[in-house]
Order: C-alpha cells, then structure tokens, then sequence
C-alpha cells in the first residue's frame, strides 16, 4: 500500500454505562467546575450563567468530554450550527462563551492548549471552510480502499479490521456523494437505501426528510459493506442501522468524525478537516460542475437559500485562482 497507513480510527469503545468524562449527575465534570467559576468567582448573573451552561453543554454533547476539546471539533460543531441556520449573533455568542471556557481551562492545566485562540468570530460575508480539491478526494477515497484491500488478505484471522475498513470506504463516499451531515449519515438505516435508484432517504433538520441521489462509487462501496463488512460486527443491538460501530451498536458521531479526520490527516493537507468538509467539498463541486443553486439546497437540505448561497462564495475564489493561474493578462 502506498502512502501513510489510516490506522484503525475506532479503537476501544468505554462502557456506555456512563460515557468517559461525565459525572454522577450527567454533567462534564470540566463544566461543572467552571459554571462553579463563573458564579462564585466571576459573579455572573444567574442568566449569564444559564446562557454558558447550555452553550457549553451543548458543545460537550456534539464533540465528548472537554478535557479533550480541540480545533477541529471546535470547527465542525460550529460549521453544524452555521448550517443549521443559526444567526451570526448566536454564532458569535457560543463562539464567546468557548472562548471564555478554553482560556480559563488552558490557565488551569486541563487543556494544554487552547484551541479556540484561532477560531474566527463570524463576519458577514465570511468565506466557508476550504474545501478538498479533485485530487484530494480521489486520493482520499484510494487510500481507504487499499485499506480495504490490505485487510482483506488478513480477513482470517481479523474480519473485524477488514469489515471497519469497508465501513470506513462506504461513509467517506456517501459523505462525499449526497453532501449529508454527519447526524444524518449516523441516523441512516437500511430502509433508507432505494438501491434501484440509487437513492437515500434522509432525515435532516426538523425531521425533515428528502431523498438525496448518490453515485456508482458510493454504490459499491455501500453494497461491500453491506454484504462483507456489516454481518461480521452486527449484534441484536444493530437492529436496521446502516453503519454500526465495533460493538455493533448504531455508529457514534465522534467515531465518523474521527474516521474522516484521521483519513484527511493522512492525505497531509491542512485545507479541511472534519465530516462537514465533505459536505463543503460536495455542495461547492455541483455548483462547479453546473448544478443550480436551488437543486444544491434541496441536495443538502438548507432551509433558506441565501445559506446554500454562500458556497458560490467558495466556487467563485477558486474561479478568480484559475484564472490568476491560465489566463496571460491576468
């Protein structure tokens, strides 16, 4: 196999008893030392106060345990928020209120950085994420099939490295082909796929559902997993979700965004990073290839217009590079 090896991005799953970092009273214990901060030292009103602890506990929900917070999780919840429709203002306010959060834990010693130092308060007009070039998708998708590839020679003896490696293959595809989120993708079931169609029924935002076609890479990838991949983690517990983790359970969303890190990790580009870099790369490579602005929005299931609006943002830089690059009077 060419290239850097993507490692197993699974790993040990902790016991779902009670996820790894929370407290006895179901809250991140790094949060409740905080909130404790702002109304005994900071005396902050009580609605301040609630203002922070619902921001935060919110990020703790989408990103793990804050002891491990980092960038790109910060980058990706905010992108999730940005593309849920959330005003500018609100995005400024939780961007705020993380800042406040990762300062005070980073003086404290529980982070040994802190991330949002280089988070990006929103500005109208502001350009989305960089998006994967051609070549880094094609390359992306290579590498995780000569995984799949490598495991299969050791299936024998590993079937469950082999069928993660399937997995892996088919969620970067479909995350790739349909442009979903990453909630939508881990709330996919069986009965989503019209196969005949190559069509999937998705479940977005204000469970609103909309049928997203996908193409004949992402089609084989789904059928390999499907018949090779998901029979060997599958448990009673599976019942009909699509992609299942290591124990078989319905997959988590930090585990896709770590398969998707890990593998754009791999590729060496610091362009985009995180499962919501597929979902710019797709939206901002239809427009390129001609797909009006409307089709992309029902594509991706944005409420408003003016949100699908703004990866013509991103369509048109790349237009004025090309053109500094190939035209002689440029």
């Amino acid at each position: 196999m060419s290239g850097q090896a993507i490692s197993d991005p699974e790993g040990p799953q902790p016991d779902r008893r009670r996820p790894t970092g929370q407290s006895r009273s179901g809250e991140d214990p790094l949060l409740e030392d905080f909130i404790g901060h702002l109304e005994h030292e900071r005396g902050l009103s009580p609605h301040t106060v609630r203002s922070y602890r619902t921001d935060l506990r919110q990020l703790a929900q989408a990103c793990g345990p804050l002891a491990q917070l980092d960038l790109p999780h910060l980058r990706t919840w905010l992108a999730d928020l940005h593309d849920g429709g959330l005003s500018r203002a609100s995005l400024n306010r939780k961007t705020a209120a993380v800042r406040s959060f990762t300062a005070w834990a980073h003086r404290r010693g529980a982070l040994q950085e802190d991330p949002s130092v280089r988070l990006r308060t929103a500005r109208r007009g502001g350009r989305l994420p960089d998006v994967l070039q051609d070549r880094h998708v094609e390359e992306l998708t290579r590498r995780l099939a000569e995984r799949c590839a490598s495991t299969a020679a050791d299936r024998e003896q590993h079937p469950e490295h082999h069928a993660l490696a399937l997995r892996d293959l088919a969620m970067v595809e479909m995350l790739y082909a349909t442009g979903m989120r990453v909630a939508e993708l881990v709330g996919l079931d069986r009965s989503s796929l019209a196969a005949d169609r190559r069509m999937v029924r998705v479940l977005g935002k204000g469970n609103k559902e909309r049928m997203v076609p996908y193409g004949v890479p992402a089609e084989r990838a789904l059928m390999r997993w499907t018949a090779e991949g998901r029979p060997v983690l599958e448990t009673p517990g599976s019942g009909d979700a699509m992609f299942v983790g290591r124990r078989g359970g319905r997959i988590d969303q930090r585990v896709v965004r770590k398969v998707v890190d890990d593998a754009l990790e791999a590729l060496g580009t610091t362009a985009a990073r995180g499962p919501h870099a597929l979902r710019h790369t797709a939206a901002t490579h239809l427009l390129d290839g001609g797909a009006d602005l409307r089709t992309v929005q029902e594509l991706l299931g944005h409420a408003s217009l003016s949100t699908t609006q703004l990866y013509t943002h991103v369509s048109v830089e790349g237009l004025r590079e090309a053109y500094g690059q190939a035209h002689p009077r440029a």
